[in-house]
């Protein structure tokens, strides 16, 4: 007999105490977004039959969305499960740089998008003119905004972090991106992969935690961010095959957090 786990109307197949709280979908925190960097359209739909229940958001990774053949029916399908979708922000700075960006908007409104990501990882844009942008799109949905840089050697003080966060929150974002890179190293963590965890605390003490979607494609990383925050802090550049091990992983059903919600 299978059991319906009282979080979210999922259906488990066991009856476990100890299970930690997951929020519901459609989620504001505890959301999982994953990286689709060019699945076919029977894989995203693979995707969506066995992982659905556990994945808030997907992102077509960086400039994937303009090489994707059947982009349309793709969307389709994704919309078909009720999931957002989104550009990778790469293809925003591609869309900004060549002056476009009132195709950009035209083109998510053509395709029924209407999640958007604003980032400048690849061209420098002024930080006014970045809110400025954040405001035109909040306009037309909702809006994630990456910050820091996909540069290794450009590193961010921590005050500097805070100030970007609050101006884009503040401009309209819903969620701001803390930058790792798919590989997952930098921004937010040093080369080898290693969280600066400084930079990561002294973040919490201003921004709130449900604001902020960590960027954690490694396992390390996303462990990091569950025992600091608890099993619903937002996670991000998910790889598709890893969404049930993270979500086991959030609830304490694999090794690395075995006893994080066992009773003493």
């Amino acid at each position: 007999m299978a059991y319906l786990c009282a979080q979210n109307g999922r259906n488990m197949n066991f009856d476990l105490t100890q299970i930690p709280e997951r929020t519901s979908q459609p989620r504001t925190s505890g959301l999982t977004m994953v990286m689709d960097k060019g699945l076919s359209i029977r894989e995203a739909e693979n995707l969506m039959d066995i992982a659905g229940p556990y994945v808030d958001i997907v992102k077509l990774g960086f400039g994937t969305a303009f090489v994707t053949p059947k982009l349309r029916e793709k969307l389709e399908m994704y919309k078909s499960y009720n999931m957002p979708v989104y550009f990778g922000g790469t293809l925003f700075e591609a869309f900004l740089i060549r002056n476009q960006f009132d195709d950009y908007i035209k083109i998510c409104k053509d395709y029924g998008v209407s999640y958007m990501e604003v980032s400048d990882g690849s061209i420098t844009i002024p930080h006014a003119e970045k809110c400025g942008y954040i405001e035109k799109l909040a306009k037309h949905g909702v809006v994630l905004s990456e910050v820091g840089s996909k540069d290794a050697a450009h590193i961010i003080p921590p005050y500097k972090w805070i100030e970007l966060m609050k101006a884009e929150l503040s401009a309209g974002s819903t969620y701001v991106i803390a930058e790792a890179r798919e590989a997952g190293n930098v921004g937010i963590y040093r080369g080898t992969g290693e969280v600066r965890e400084g930079l990561v605390q002294e973040i919490l003490t201003q921004i709130p935690e449900e604001k902020i979607l960590w960027e954690a494609p490694q396992k390390a990383q996303q462990l990091y961010f569950l025992e600091l925050i608890g099993c619903n802090v937002n996670l991000g550049n998910i790889a598709p095959n890893e969404v049930l091990a993270l979500e086991a992983m959030r609830i304490g059903l694999r090794g690395d957090t075995f006893e994080l919600y066992l009773e003493k």
